[in-house]
């Protein structure tokens, strides 16, 4: 049924959409108005509030990898959104889902180096999937929506929304919508490249397994120990992909990298595929 809110109700309404139980976040002038809406939702979004931005960040980050779900942050403008920063950048480097929420100054103070005022946008670029500067209520839902597609989809990472504060006291009509299904799915890998990779495979005398992230995130721990059993190839790991292979395998040589083994660097060195 179609409602009039505040875009502040419309961000926690949005929330609601997407299934997020848990954020986590730092008020401020700026983003008074969603938390004053948050305070009404208590009892179906849970807040959790850190002795600084940043560890809401890192909360989100550790969230997401933790539960599968995308981990959301809340900061106000200025220094709130910049102290996001180092949190932001882990979720990008590690590919993990998050959505991170600022406010912004009202859209009339933009680029009038107003109290607080920051491009935050511009700050997180190269550290986000895509950020998002909302200056219209009646495109708030659609950004809000677009932001989890895109922070799930394909190699996950995290996308900003920074909201001017006028907007979340701007009303306009609200509607529930569905969230977007997301397949897990590549149009990039085809049989040819299958074919490839056995041929490969078979081909080399050496062969060494490297297990990233991409593992955890696809739970494929089964299928890793299946494939490195039948090639009988000695498995090594990344930070991000420890606890898919089993520690205790004869396989296993150990993580790799400066604070991995001898054996995986020089093994990983030496091999032909």
């Amino acid at each position: 049924m179609d409602k009039t809110l505040t875009g502040a109700e419309i961000v926690v309404e949005c929330l609601k959409e997407q299934g997020v139980d848990t954020v986590f976040g730092y008020p401020g002038g700026a983003i008074l108005n969603i938390y004053d809406a948050l305070y009404n939702h208590q009892d179906e979004i849970w807040h959790v509030l850190p002795s600084h931005e940043q560890g809401a960040a890192h909360a989100a980050d550790g969230y997401a990898r933790a539960t599968g779900k995308v981990g959301v942050c809340l900061a106000t403008s200025g220094p709130g959104a910049t102290n996001l920063v180092t949190g932001i950048a882990t979720a990008y480097m590690d590919s993990v889902p998050m959505v991170a929420i600022t406010c912004n100054v009202a859209t009339s103070l933009l680029g009038k180096d107003s109290f607080q005022e920051i491009d935050i946008a511009g700050i997180t670029m190269p550290i986000t999937k895509h950020n998002y500067i909302v200056k219209d209520v009646q495109n708030l839902a659609r950004v809000i929506r677009r932001a989890f597609v895109i922070a799930k989809t394909g190699r996950p990472g995290p996308v900003l929304v920074d909201i001017t504060k006028d907007v979340t006291s701007n009303s306009c009509v609200y509607s529930y919508h569905q969230p977007e299904e997301i397949q897990r799915k590549t149009d990039t890998i085809t049989e040819k490249d299958l074919e490839n990779a056995l041929y490969m495979i078979r081909k080399a005398k050496r062969p060494y397994i490297l297990v990233g992230g991409g593992a955890v995130a696809a739970e494929a721990w089964e299928e890793v120990r299946a494939f490195a059993h039948k090639i009988q190839a000695p498995v090594a790991d990344s930070l991000m992909g420890k606890g898919v292979f089993d520690g205790n395998d004869p396989l296993y040589t150990g993580m790799v990298g400066m604070h991995g083994t001898k054996t995986s660097n020089f093994g990983i060195t030496e091999c032909d595929l």
